[in-house]
């Protein structure tokens, strides 16, 4: 039996037995963690200590509130490791609630057909809702030397847990992590081997999700291959000046189809084509920036396309010995991590710099790129120059 298939079957088992879980959380929850770490390949938490100083991965640890009038008042955390999370569980299953009788609906969930699963009615909403209230508050009396934790984790014992991560370290933004869809993690979505290498993380390594350090270290990526790109093709006896401007070109069309100017997906799956048949891009990739500048129809993406402004997609033709280098561009679109929903290339271009026009054209204002290598700002063409006016602006 291969490791996969061994994987598959102890998640079956997981979540098989925990979905039937009732009672008090205080009943099941340590079991239930316990479980899940083994899941995800975790180590297990430590046993308590006589002195809470040397505490700092166990159940129940201990914490003093101080009170309006000066005096303190102890709490226990059910579940902390420090430097990564603090975890408040509950049970909605409450002791002593009926079950639903067979072929019925549990009374306390409702069906959520546009979403294609299960969601919580008000009486969960409000009981997590209290129980990350109540994990804030633990982890606001945390010693000051282990400092504000990155995550917040809810557990409804047997049916989900909530994620909520500040990475500030100020802990006063703890938010829906990584977005409001994706928060919530069922039992069922820990057949996803991508969630599952996510809560991994959050118990060893929580500072690696941080969506600051990955977009820099993918911007950094990307930014090192577009410039090995640009010399390749300099090397070649292309003119800096078109170089950086065909890449301009590809970067600004990738960040059109992720805010939806495009269709999406329509740039990668013609860049997909592309590398299966170079011979294609040239003629494809102009004829769908020449419809970007008129506002046609793009027989590259078999769609009509809004009219961009700035002159950025005029005068598209470019030299076609360049196409096998072109192919390189396809790399930076390919996912990188689990859970993003846009590529980090886009990162290299300010949201502000396109909106609607009245018209409904895209108006477009090119900014100096991120990446160095590149004579973009020493261009006279039209869009650098008005990038340059914009620039000037912004500094005046």
């Amino acid at each position: 039996m291969n490791d996969a298939v061994s994987q598959e079957l102890l998640v079956d088992k997981f979540v098989a037995h925990w979905s039937q879980s009732s009672g008090p959380e205080r009943a099941n929850f340590q079991s239930f963690a316990n479980a899940l770490c083994e899941l995800i390949g975790v180590p297990l938490p430590d046993p308590q200590r006589a002195k809470p100083v040397v505490n700092s991965y166990t159940f129940e640890y201990g914490v003093k509130f101080k009170d309006a009038d000066g005096s303190e008042s102890p709490g226990r955390i059910d579940l902390y490791k420090k430097g990564c999370f603090v975890l408040e569980a509950k049970q909605s299953r409450l002791e002593g609630r009926p079950e639903a009788l067979p072929g019925q609906k549990d009374p306390f969930v409702v069906e959520t057909e546009s979403q294609g699963r299960r969601s919580a009615n008000r009486g969960r909403d409000v009981l997590m809702l209290n129980a990350r209230r109540q994990a804030e508050e633990y982890a606001k009396a945390l010693p000051p030397s282990h400092g504000w934790p990155p995550f917040i984790l809810v557990c409804d014992v047997g049916h989900c847990v909530e994620v909520y991560a500040d990475f500030s370290g100020q802990g006063k933004n703890y938010a829906q992590f990584p977005d409001r869809q994706g928060f919530r993690i069922y039992l069922e979505d820990l057949r996803k081997q991508e969630i599952r290498d996510q809560l991994k993380l959050i118990w060893t390594d929580p500072h690696t999700l941080d969506p600051a350090r990955q977009s820099a270290r993918v911007t950094s990526e990307i930014a090192a291959r577009l410039a090995q790109v640009s010399k390749a093709l300099e090397a070649k006896g292309h003119d800096a000046e078109q170089v950086a401007l065909f890449l301009m070109r590809c970067l600004f069309t990738t960040f059109a189809e992720d805010v939806e100017l495009l269709p999406k997906e329509s740039f990668t799956v013609l860049l997909a084509r592309c590398v299966e048949d170079q011979n294609r891009f040239a003629p494809m990739g102009e004829q769908l920036w020449v419809a970007m500048d008129k506002g046609d129809f793009a027989y590259a993406i078999e769609r009509k396309v809004l009219r961009f402004n700035g002159r950025l997609f005029a005068t598209p033709r470019r030299s076609r010995s360049a196409r096998k280098r072109s192919a390189n561009c396809l790399q930076p679109r390919r996912p990188i991590g689990a859970r993003w929903s846009r590529p980090s290339s886009t990162r290299c271009w300010s949201r502000r710099s396109i909106r609607r026009s009245a018209s409904g054209s895209a108006l477009t204002t090119p900014r100096a790129p991120m990446w160095s290598g590149w004579s973009w700002q020493r261009s006279s063409s039209p869009c650098a120059q008005n990038g340059a006016r914009c620039r000037q602006r912004r500094s005046g």
